[in-house]
């Protein structure tokens, strides 16, 4: 009896220590900001093909929240849309995505 109390203890311990894993694997940006190495802030190109970051723009469920702003893109989420000398390329698609970008007008970054 004792050993089935045992083995139904470290099999929860075990089911309830994976859960954090599985929700901080959902995301694919880092709580840093980063994806692949890639900051997710600065300067960014949209193109058709061949992008550095597929996107998704969608409304809800966001793996990040983007701000579009005019100048000095620092903070992780600030983006500035520019035709050269951009840092990373996204290209926008409608189906499987790299990462989920919702577009705000205030409180940008990771979820």
């Amino acid at each position: 009896m004792k050993k089935i109390l045992a083995i139904i203890a470290a099999a929860l311990f075990l089911i309830l220590a994976a859960f954090p894993m599985a929700a901080s694997a959902a995301n694919p940006v880092s709580q840093d900001g980063y994806y692949k190495g890639i900051k997710l802030a600065g300067k960014v190109k949209i193109v058709r093909n061949f992008g550095d970051i597929k996107i998704k723009v969608v409304n809800s469920f966001p793996d990040i929240r983007v701000k579009l702003v005019d100048a000095f893109p620092r903070d992780i989420g600030e983006w500035e849309i520019v035709d050269y000398g951009e840092d990373f390329t996204v290209e926008i698609v409608n189906s499987f995505p790299d990462v989920r970008v919702e577009f705000v007008d205030s409180f940008p970054g990771v979820e």
